[in-house]
């Protein structure tokens, strides 16, 4: 069973909640918070559990926020860290297979709590080609 970590803002909470408790059954959760739906700053939570990803606490984070877009932005200032906001099922499998993707970012406020959890199973399924996708994963550590 893989051990994966999840965190989220005020923003992707109820979401969060959701995921945490519907995935008992496939993977250890890992919750980095928030505890509830009290304003707090996306960018210390979501960096924070990605260092848990970095150091190998964890195989992977599901990273929740309002939309996405600012989880994903932070996630993606850690070196290391390849996270995808996935809207869909689809680009949840590109983001492994192609991406090798250790941080799936979701929108708490966007998408539907039963697509959301097709899209982590997904995600938690789907494994990395490598190959010619090796060569760009590595480049993107190279890029300033």
């Amino acid at each position: 069973m893989k051990k994966i970590g999840i965190a989220s803002d005020h923003g992707g909470f109820e979401l969060k909640e959701f995921l945490r408790t519907a995935l008992k059954e496939e993977a250890e959760i890992v919750d980095y918070g928030t505890k509830d739906e009290s304003s707090v700053d996306y960018p210390i939570i979501i960096s924070e559990a990605c260092k848990k990803v970095l150091s190998k606490d964890v195989e992977g984070l599901i990273a929740l926020c309002g939309t996405g877009i600012g989880a994903s932005i932070a996630a993606n200032r850690l070196s290391g860290i390849r996270a995808a906001l996935c809207h869909d099922q689809f680009t949840a499998e590109m983001s492994r297979r192609h991406n090798n993707a250790n941080v799936l970012v979701l929108g708490g406020r966007i998408i539907g709590k039963e697509l959301a959890l097709n899209i982590v199973r997904t995600w938690l399924r789907t494994e990395f080609e490598g190959g010619r996708h090796e060569r760009r994963v590595n480049q993107l550590e190279t890029l300033n």
